[in-house]
């Protein structure tokens, strides 16, 4: 039978240090800790990759932009030309 995580070397909460490995409540906080800390990590990548994702959007957007008004500025050449 596999205990839960924290429970002690040998009752299923495997290694992890000797505060794990003892087991019983400060077996149980640790792994707590660790859950918190890797989920606070997933946290952080996730709002960085969000940020880097506004980024780039804002940097397609300012290139959209330009390349209108590159366009528009083509559109007005071509048409002095007609007008002569």
């Amino acid at each position: 039978m596999i205990g839960e995580r924290g429970s002690g070397a040998g009752h299923g909460g495997g290694g992890g240090g000797a505060i794990r490995e003892a087991g019983g409540a400060f077996g149980k906080m640790e792994a707590a800790h660790e859950d918190q800390y890797f989920y606070n990590q997933d946290k952080a990548k996730l709002q960085k990759l969000k940020m880097d994702l506004h980024d780039e959007i804002s940097f397609h957007e300012e290139q959209i932009k330009r390349h209108q008004e590159a366009i528009n500025r083509h559109k007005l050449r071509i048409s002095d030309m007609d007008r002569r």
